[in-house]
């Protein structure tokens, strides 16, 4: 029987996109879940969801690492929690040299480390191991970044992977059904051009703005848990 595609949506901005999807992925409260979200732009959806499923919140900051001449071209990525993943079949095809991808991995890590210590302020990065993961970003366009990070969650031991997202082409939705449990996605257009244009409001989100997520994230965080206490 044919199926009826679910219509194309429009969100007025990232906090309704984030409660839209939120209770797309409610049956998932009952798993312990974590929720981490790509920053900065994933910062207000991934709240919405980690709020309504009374989850923890954290970022997972992915770094990609470009090919030396052509930085666009990703050789590998590094990750939240020392995780580096290689792209092999580039790395081989370019030659790509070990001290050439020793010098690329120390200044993404500067600048990853840079991030974690300025977001979370000293406080390790969340336990992922044989948890259940839902990653979560504002859209998705390539799904370079995304595939990136739940490469560096498989080699963290992550139990289960599900990746949240407002709004991602649907060819690239049925790529990453390959690669994780689930891909719950509220809006997926065939013909999709930019994230921006499926948001009425898309403004930056500065660094501040993700500080201040993740601190309302954690001070709420001590309430849900006590509420869940028999």
């Amino acid at each position: 029987m044919e199926t009826t595609k679910e219509p194309d949506v429009n969100f007025k901005d990232r906090v309704e996109a984030g409660q839209i999807l939120a209770n797309k992925l409610t049956k998932y409260a009952d798993q312990n879940p974590l929720v981490l979200a790509l920053p900065r732009g994933g910062l207000p959806v991934a709240f919405e969801v980690a709020k309504t499923l009374k989850a923890p919140l954290d970022v997972y900051i992915v770094r990609k690492l470009g090919v030396p001449g052509q930085e666009e071209l990703a050789m590998g990525a590094i990750a939240t929690g020392g995780v580096r993943v290689l792209n092999q079949p580039v790395v081989d095809s370019l030659q790509i040299s070990e001290e050439e991808i020793e010098t690329e991995t120390r200044k993404e890590q500067a600048e990853l480390t840079r991030r974690e210590e300025l977001y979370r302020a000293g406080r390790p990065p969340l336990d992922v191991s044989k948890r259940t993961v839902i990653l979560v970003d504002d859209g998705i366009a390539t799904g370079s970044t995304i595939k990136a990070a739940i490469a560096a969650l498989k080699k963290q031991d992550a139990g289960r992977i599900i990746v949240g997202v407002p709004v991602a082409p649907l060819a690239t939705v049925e790529e990453l059904k390959k690669q994780v449990d689930e891909v719950v996605c509220v809006s997926k257009p065939e013909f999709f051009y930019a994230i921006s244009l499926w948001y009425d409001e898309f403004p930056q989100i500065t660094d501040d703005e993700v500080r201040e997520f993740l601190k309302k994230a954690e001070i709420k965080q001590p309430a849900a848990t006590a509420a869940a206490k028999p």
